[in-house]
This record gives C-alpha cells, sequence and structure tokens, in this order.
C-alpha cells in the first residue's frame, strides 16, 4: 500500500503513472487542500503542518511507503519526515537532470513556485546536476491554481497561462528544454506544449512513479483498508466534481481527516463519505 501526499491534486500525476505501470498495486490519496497553496507558507508552518497531516495519514492507512508527490514539501520537510517515522519516503524533485541532457543549446528553463526557486535545496540541485548549463529560474504562483480549476472542469485560459510563462522566455535566452518543478504543472503539459512546440517540457512524475514502484517491490492488491479511498483535510465546495474526477484516477471512496489541532465534535480522524 503506499500514501501519495499532495496539497492538492498534483500528486494525481504521480498515480496515474504509477496505474499506468502497476494497476494492481494499491493506493491512498491524502490532499492538505486545507492548507493549499504550500508554495508562499513559512517553512516552519509547512514543516508543522506536514508533519501532522502526514502522521495523522500513516496513523489511518497505515502504508508500507509514503510518496511526497509535491515538490515543495519535498524540499521543505522531506528530511524531517524520514527522521521522524520509520518508513520509507519517496520525494519529489524538479527534473532538472533529463533537461539537461535534453538540452542542445546549455540553457534549460525551470518553472516552479517563487518559494521553490528561492530555497538552498533547489541551488544545490541545480549545482549537482545542471553542469555547464544555464539554468533560467521563474517562479510563479498561478500555475498550481489554473492546474487546479482544470481538474474541475474549468477551460485553461491560455492567455493567462502564456502570460504566467512568458517572462522565463523573455530575457532571449536559447532554452529549449523545461523542468516543472511542481507536480501540479503536469496537468497543464497539453496546453503547454500547444503554446511553446519549440521547447521540450520535463514532467517530474515519471521519475517518482517509477521509484515508488521500485520501492513497492512485488506488493499488490487492493483490498488492503482504505486502497481506493481520497482523503481532504478542508471541506470541498465542489464535492461531485472531485468525486467524477477522482473516479478517474482509481479513487472510489472519498473522506475528511481531521487536520492536527482541531477539537470538538468533528475532530474524528475519519469522516467517511462514500461514493
Amino acid at each position: 500500500m503506499l500514501l501519495i501526499f499532495d496539497s492538492g491534486i498534483g500528486g494525481l500525476g504521480v498515480v496515474e503513472e504509477i496505474r499506468r505501470a502497476r494497476p494492481d498495486l494499491a493506493m491512498t490519496y491524502l490532499a492538505d487542500n486545507g492548507f493549499y497553496p504550500y508554495g508562499e507558507k513559512p517553512d516552519e508552518a509547512l514543516t508543522a503542518r506536514i508533519l501532522g497531516v502526514v502522521g495523522r495519514g500513516i496513523e489511518i492507512v497505515r502504508p508500507d511507503a509514503v510518496v511526497v508527490a509535491c515538490n515543495t514539501a519535498s524540499t521543505v520537510v522531506l528530511g524531517r519526515l524520514r527522521a521522524e517515522f520509520d518508513m520509507k519516503f519517496i520525494g519529489c524533485v524538479p527534473p532538472i537532470k533529463p533537461a539537461v541532457a535534453a538540452s542542445r543549446t546549455g540553457h534549460i528553463g525551470l518553472l516552479a513556485t517563487p518559494a521553490t526557486i528561492r530555497r538552498p535545496y533547489l541551488q544545490d540541485l541545480i549545482e549537482k546536476f545542471a553542469g555547464s548549463c544555464e539554468v533560467h529560474s521563474l517562479g510563479t504562483p498561478i500555475l498550481a491554481d489554473l492546474a487546479e480549476l482544470k481538474f474541475r472542469g474549468v477551460p485553461v485560459d491560455l492567455n493567462l497561462l502564456e502570460a504566467a510563462v512568458a517572462p522565463l522566455f523573455a530575457g532571449g535566452a536559447p532554452i529549449d528544454a523545461v523542468a516543472l518543478g511542481c507536480t501540479h504543472y503536469t496537468f497543464l503539459l497539453p496546453e503547454l506544449t500547444a503554446l511553446r512546440p519549440e521547447q521540450k517540457w520535463f514532467d517530474p512524475a515519471g521519475a517518482v512513479a517509477r521509484q515508488a514502484i521500485i520501492i513497492a517491490g512485488a506488493q499488490a492488491g487492493t483490498t488492503e483498508a482504505f486502497g481506493g479511498a481520497a482523503f481532504f483535510t478542508g471541506v470541498l465546495q465542489d464535492e461531485d466534481v472531485i468525486r467524477a474526477g477522482l473516479r478517474g484516477f482509481g479513487f472510489t471512496d472519498l473522506g475528511l481527516v481531521t487536520p492536527p489541532g482541531r477539537t470538538g465534535p468533528d475532530s474524528n480522524y475519519f469522516d467517511p463519505l462514500p461514493f
């Protein structure tokens, strides 16, 4: 059993890749939509929140491993998670290495949240894998929101998308490959490719999925408790739309996980909301 964690729907791209390769593998999804978006939250607040929410998910689901399918969460708290819990964690980093390998001009782009761009972890990653390639980074907060809306059936505003990514190319550098530094951006790949087909776009979901499958090994089956369930930490205003979207990723049960620190009659760990 794998527990897939993200701040919203971004991690579903990783789920899709895992299901494509291993449809027999049981997964549970956990989205901390009650604290979305992560991109501009202070590190201290994110660390406390993620440790609490993931800990609650582990307590409920008892997975064999946890996939932190969120670049921001991985850069901030992956080390703490591994220290706090006796469990395997698979993190998510921007696909800088494959973008560098594909570049013929020696110039690659990186799209991520502004907070991810600022973190030392990313700079270390660039120094380790970019080599002689020049990395042009752009922090843009709006792309995750566009991805969330697309999942809910709202067409992507191509003018807004183009305006969001255009600054990456405004300097005139011959960028021919772009690494996506947020799993939410996976949902925008068709639109990004259509807008700028001259660039190669690199999605982190595939590499994360492959590592998760290696960690999962031979385990399989969908009969484990909460296999096929998706949990959220906040109330879903568009619950019917979310339910319909989740079915396409193999999740047939929906539930609420109480965020850490809440008390009162609604503070149960799991409030089942069956489909």
